[in-house]
């Protein structure tokens, strides 16, 4: 009977269903990790694109931009020459000349640019190039002040026009400086101009404010995308950073490390338009980075409770196994106790009546033995009394009972090199260990064969070598031949090993094991105490 093989074989089938529930789930895990990644790839591709389309809008704003800013800027430029020509003509046609017809071609030519003329005071002294303000007052004039006299209508405008043109000077001066014109005589004048393309400015403003929004939008939706992975963007020519919603990019100035864009996960090329192109360098989200690794720490964390309980019920288990075994053990003594007590009673009637004295002695020696055992027994779940022994003549004493019951086609050896030193033992219990091992020993021998018991000292030890020449251990049994319910035997518990492993380690805090075994060769059992 092999308990111990049993309970194997059902541990490797679990190992085996555990091991192809860990894989199916990684396979599961995995395969779910992959869509979202491939799913986090086709948003950011998306958003590639959008900033791409964008982009292109930005650069065609800005080409835009620039072209009517220069051709505003040449216009200007245009109306202040006018303006000083103009002006010019004034200070000429104020001189006695022989020919006037350069100031009639100047004043002819400046005819888009609106101008006030005033005293060095500023005040009004004449306008020029204002027929809209002049449509528009007529016009308020004859809706407020209808079926009024002509030389009112004059008086009203007059009054009307020049608190209007009192208006337009500070305006006037915030866009230009006037001009100082020298007239005749020392007198002088100023002259007050305003943009002949006044409205194409305000387009160019509104096309400015156009342009800054896209460019804001631009980064700002790179930047605050919440719902975006980690990305770099890039200029593939000069390096640099357009924009990037990675906090420890957000300082960096300049170009970037080609070893900091080796370490990102991917990237996207994209067409900034012209002769630019861009890019986007990504990583895939923390949380998809987590979730690939959340299996691992999944099953670590059951792992652990599994193992832990493991050990929990494994405790609970061993602790009724020893009350089940000490409950059977104190049973046995007490039951062994009645059998003993008769068969010492026989033994002395059968000495009064005269039998062969060697008889009796013999059944004494015997009745000590199972006295022996019975206390053996009784002491199973007890604290074992340990006594400073010479421990070469305990084991001397157990060899000595053995050699007597064995069969003489077993040649044993009993060898001390430790003889007056001492260790702390039991001596019933160690004649039980003794008797288990060499037993076991003479089992392996089958009946014919060799068996050795040395006593021998290392350092502060006591080494207690049991080998014998039968059939040996199997390599991938050795470990297990303690377990309970090991045996290679067709009858028996394999309780015999488990419990010289409990007495020694337990009770006598030593250590017990094979020390060698060849198939065919014989084994070696090693038992280390500590010297007293």
């Amino acid at each position: 009977m092999n308990l111990y093989h049993k309970k194997q074989r059902w541990k490797i089938a679990l190992l085996g269903a555990a091991i192809l529930m860990v894989v199916a789930s990684i396979w599961f895990s995995y395969n779910l990790v992959e869509k979202i990644q491939q799913r986090e790839v086709e948003r950011i591709q998306q958003w590639a694109d959008n900033v791409e389309r964008k982009s292109r809008l930005v650069n065609l704003t800005n080409k835009a931009f620039e072209e009517l800013s220069k051709a505003l800027s040449d216009v200007q430029d245009r109306d202040l020459k006018m303006v000083e020509l103009w002006a010019l003509a004034i200070e000429e046609a104020n001189r006695p000349l022989d020919d006037y017809s350069f100031v009639v071609k100047m004043l002819q030519e400046v005819s888009t640019v609106p101008m006030i003329v005033t005293d060095m005071d500023e005040n009004i002294v004449s306008s020029y190039n204002l027929n809209g303000l002049d449509s528009a007052i007529t016009k308020q004039i004859r809706q407020n002040k209808p079926n009024q006299e002509k030389k009112y209508y004059d008086s009203l405008f007059r009054a009307s026009k020049n608190d209007s043109l009192v208006s337009f000077l500070p305006k006037w001066k915030l866009n230009h400086q006037p001009i100082e014109m020298d007239l005749y005589q020392m007198e002088k004048q100023k002259v007050f101009y305003f943009d002949s393309v006044f409205f194409q400015n305000k387009e160019l403003a509104r096309l400015k404010n156009s342009r800054d929004s896209l460019v804001d939008a631009f980064s700002s939706e790179l930047v605050t995308n919440e719902f975006l992975v980690p990305v770099l963007f890039i200029n593939s020519k000069s390096r640099e950073i357009v924009a990037t919603n990675m906090p420890q990019f957000d300082t960096i100035t300049g170009t970037v490390n080609q070893s900091v864009l080796l370490e990102m996960t991917d990237s996207i090329m994209i067409d900034l338009g012209g002769d630019s192109q861009g890019i986007i360098y990504f990583e895939h989200s923390p949380e998809l980075t987590q979730m690939k690794y959340f299996p691992f720490v999944q099953f670590f964390m059951i792992g652990l409770f599994i193992l832990i309980a493991y050990l929990v019920f494994s405790t609970f288990r061993k602790a009724e196994q020893d009350q089940v075994w000490v409950g059977m053990a104190k049973e046995t003594a007490h039951q062994l106790g009645t059998p003993i007590s008769s068969l010492m009673a026989w033994n002395e009637l059968l000495a009064s009546q005269g039998i062969d004295k060697t008889i009796t002695t013999e059944i004494d020696k015997d009745i000590e033995r199972l006295n022996t055992v019975t206390n053996r027994f009784s002491k199973i779940g007890s604290d074992a009394v340990l006594e400073e022994l010479e421990l070469a003549g305990v084991i001397r004493h157990a060899s000595d009972y053995l050699r007597h019951r064995i069969s003489s086609k077993v040649e044993f050896t009993f060898i001390s090199e430790a003889d007056g030193m001492t260790a702390k033992v039991n001596a019933p219990l160690m004649d039980w260990v003794i008797e288990n091992i060499v037993k076991n020993a003479i089992d392996a021998t089958e009946g014919k064969g060799k068996v050795e018991v040395k006593v021998h000292p290392f350092e502060d030890e006591l080494w207690i070598d049991i080998s014998d020449n039968g059939k040996g251990i199997p390599a991938n049994k050795i470990k297990t031949v303690f377990q309970p319910g090991y045996t290679t035997k067709k009858r028996g518990w394999g309780l015999g090993l488990s419990l010289v492993k409990r007495i020694i380690e337990d009770f006598h805090h030593g250590k017990v094991y094979v020390l060698k075994s060849e198939p065919e060769v014989g084994t070696t059992f090693r038992i280390v105490l500590k010297q007293a």
